[in-house]
């Protein structure tokens, strides 16, 4: 698939990023894995990121990574681009990403580098460094330590061809902005905070046209039917779905670090699709919360 293609397909449509399962002693699940991939993409997805943030990258063993990412391109087979993760050290990253293109992925993730803080020059040599020793398209993730300012973004588009897009995963609004007018689209722009959809109106304002979206995990035909209504410019079923479910799964998420994560693979276990437990440092949620979420998600059956 040639870089336009994966561009285009990032730029308009719901962008899905799947749980990675794991069993009841915390392995890989390989066969309950290639059972949801092929789940996903039944659906009206543009794109298929594995092995993300959602799916638990920063916990996963290269072993594991090379069987996800085999798994993917496997079973998607063309249907739409599937992007996989890269990242922690440069060689690592050089050498998930030599794996990713062995497996017949269409493009990568560039997560932040492993370190506590990074100097902008040497974050741009980080990314640089990792882009050009690949084949394939790169999205580059602006968040956490790896926050690149607009004429950073610029230098690294103009050094590097297959530099194909900026995912947010600041939600700032103002500093996303200024690298858009200047950057312009020569990269396509993913809305990339947790639970991107609270605040996916203000992406769409200044040209974001799509987001990461986690919960479609969980409630797919209602993950869907937000963004549909979003493009549509219904701003009646945006509200309704934003204050009946979003807001409140907002809140619930907050109540602890990493409940971006453990709830998608709590609900995910609700709907009878699980994936097993998020893998330490992250905690699933405590049994209370695990019904709160459940009423959300009997709930997201009337909004679609």
């Amino acid at each position: 698939m040639d870089f336009e293609k994966v561009k285009s397909a990032l730029g308009d449509g719901l962008l899905s990023f799947p749980i990675t399962d794991m069993n009841d002693k915390g392995e890989f699940d390989a066969p309950s894995y290639t059972d949801r991939i092929k789940w996903f993409v039944q659906y009206d997805v543009s794109a298929v990121f594995v092995a993300g943030g959602t799916g638990e990258f920063f916990s996963l063993s290269k072993e594991e990574y090379k069987e996800i990412v085999t798994i993917a391109a496997s079973e998607v087979n063309g249907k739409v681009p599937v992007l996989s993760s890269v990242g922690r050290s440069i060689p690592e990253a050089i050498e998930f990403a030599k794996i990713a293109e062995e497996a017949g992925i269409d493009g990568l993730l560039l997560m932040p580098p492993y370190l506590t803080g990074c100097p902008e020059d040497g974050l741009i040599t980080y990314a640089k460094t990792i882009m050009q020793n690949t084949k394939l398209p790169v999205v580059y993730y602006n968040r956490a330590n790896g926050i690149l300012s607009s004429k950073a973004v610029a230098k690294l588009a103009s050094e590097c061809p297959n530099f194909i897009g900026l995912k947010d995963g600041t939600g700032n609004m103002q500093d996303l902005n200024d690298t858009i007018k200047t950057v312009g689209d020569r990269l396509t722009y993913i809305g990339g905070v947790p639970t991107a959809e609270i605040i996916s109106e203000a992406y769409l304002s200044i040209g974001v046209n799509t987001y990461s979206s986690a919960v479609f995990n969980f409630v797919p035909e209602m993950a869907l039917s937000y963004y549909k209504a979003l493009r549509a410019g219904d701003h009646n079923k945006v509200k309704e779905i934003l204050t009946t479910f979003f807001i409140p799964f907002i809140r619930l998420r907050s109540k602890k670090s990493g409940y971006a994560v453990s709830l998608i693979k709590a609900g995910a276990n609700l709907i009878g699709k699980p994936a097993g437990n998020v893998r330490a440092p992250l905690e699933m949620p405590t049994e209370a919360e695990i019904e709160e979420l459940r009423l959300m998600i009997e709930k997201a059956k009337s909004l679609v």
